[in-house]
């Protein structure tokens, strides 16, 4: 999956360099335009979606998603680069936050299972709270550092793979990712045992 995922994404890249319309979102305020970006991408962004999170209704929404958030801030979007790179690069980062997001709540109705009396649910509402929070630390890591996190805990992803696909050192990578966890523990201390579970076995 983790080899997909990077080739699907340095794909990514080539239609943005490729696409030399380059058209601003702007442009697609007019119905007519925005329908014909949606028809003509979605089968891809599908299955590029698909490719990651393995699940074809997970997949499709994610997509649909991506462009009902266009659509709705489309006065405020400007798109430098092209249409195509920006829609794969956003299915990509919803697809990585779909992974995060059930592996939060797998980890976290576990750890409330084991730790609460027989028969009793888990909160709903402290799940959303620790989502959010996660969430916001992560999203708030510098980027080379936040990348090198995603890849190895979310992609699964080997330090020398990491390395070679960043070019960059093995050292890098391990002192990148020293540095998250150290800020991730001391952002998110109050839900410690529960994350623990999801910052162990990292693969090196």
């Amino acid at each position: 999956m983790a080899e997909a995922i990077i080739f699907n994404l340095q794909h990514a890249d080539l239609l943005m360099d490729n696409d030399s319309a380059g058209t601003p979102f702007s442009h697609a305020g007019n119905p007519a335009l925005f329908e014909d970006v949606f028809k003509t991408h979605f089968k891809g962004l599908h299955a590029y979606a698909g490719s990651i999170v393995k699940d074809e209704a997970a997949a499709e929404e994610i997509v649909q998603n991506v462009f009902y958030k266009l659509w709705e801030r489309k006065s405020q979007i400007q798109i430098e680069q092209s249409v195509t790179g920006y829609l794969y690069r956003a299915v990509y980062n919803d697809s990585l936050n779909y992974i995060r997001h059930n592996k939060v709540k797998a980890v976290y109705q576990d750890h409330a299972a084991r730790n609460t009396t027989e028969g009793a649910a888990a909160d709903p509402a402290t799940l959303r709270e620790l989502q959010q929070k996660i969430d916001t630390t992560i999203n708030g890591l510098p980027e080379q550092c936040r990348t090198i996190f995603q890849m190895s805990r979310f992609e699964d992803l080997k330090y020398r793979t990491i390395a070679d696909k960043l070019g960059i050192s093995v050292k890098t990578v391990e002192n990148q990712m020293g540095k998250a966890l150290r800020i991730l523990r001391t952002k998110l201390g109050d839900y410690l045992p529960a994350l623990l579970l999801i910052f162990i076995n990292i693969k090196k």
